[in-house]
């Protein structure tokens, strides 16, 4: 078994394009493009599982460790929703990025230069995420077993990643990063993708039970990203701890 989860090249690869992460119009506009449908999707099954109340700021109380949080896209909006949220990534850059955004922001997040094999705090979470980030890793089973570590009990953990088939390849490959130049060349590698199948295997093997996988479809007509049952490119999956 491999010791660690970083993939260097990765690292790297993302760490050339990190002064782009806040550009809706740069590099990572596929990513802000996604962003709404994932915050709604985290926010509305988060208040679901743990029968939250409260509508002003419904994640309130609520621990939140971004596993892979590149430059901060995720943790912002879900500290604007009241969790107590905590960012780590490999690459310094992205979390250098981060903290800068967030101190402009005034947003109290906790950013950690870390994989999670290497986070060295004894904090427990709520909830856990792992988004668009399994595909860039060495070993996904190693990395769910050290991500689940960090998870409370009954504790919820959203990953969302490409599945692995061939129309996945003509949409995110071929289309996204040749055609329509979405996304900068070699930024996947279809041979990374997971399937859900497989996804749910890891998740088993480290006290993770499946709730449920949603499907997420990009509607070119409005240019936004929609959940549905179609889970043959993108997909997001939902464990509980147990």
């Amino acid at each position: 078994m491999k010791n660690n989860t970083i993939n260097k090249k990765e690292i790297e690869k993302f760490s050339k394009i990190a002064s782009e992460w806040w550009d809706p119009n740069g590099k990572f506009k596929p990513l802000h493009k996604f962003n709404p449908v994932r915050i709604k999707y985290i926010k509305d099954n988060t208040i679901e599982h743990f029968r939250v109340k409260s509508k002003n700021l419904p994640l309130k109380k609520l621990k939140i460790l971004d596993i892979g949080c590149g430059g901060g896209l995720l943790c912002e909006p879900m500290r604007r929703l009241g969790a107590e949220v905590t960012g780590i990534d490999a690459s310094q850059k992205n979390i250098d990025i981060a903290k800068i955004h967030s101190s402009k922001k005034n947003l109290k997040i906790k950013y950690i230069c870390s994989s999670p094999e290497n986070l060295n705090i004894k904090d427990k979470f709520d909830i856990i995420l792992n988004m668009e980030i399994v595909e860039h890793v060495n070993d996904v089973n190693f990395f769910l077993k050290n991500s689940s570590k960090f998870l409370k009990k009954n504790g919820l953990m959203y990953v969302a990643t490409l599945n692995k088939t061939l129309k996945s390849y003509l949409f995110a490959i071929v289309g996204a990063e040749y055609v329509l130049r979405w996304l900068p060349v070699g930024t996947h590698e279809w041979n990374k993708f997971v399937k859900p199948s497989e996804l749910v295997s890891f998740a088993e093997n480290n006290f993770l039970k499946v709730k449920k996988i949603d499907g997420v479809v990009f509607n070119p007509l409005y240019q936004t990203w929609n959940v549905n049952k179609d889970t043959s490119v993108n997909y997001i999956a939902q464990f509980m701890k147990i």
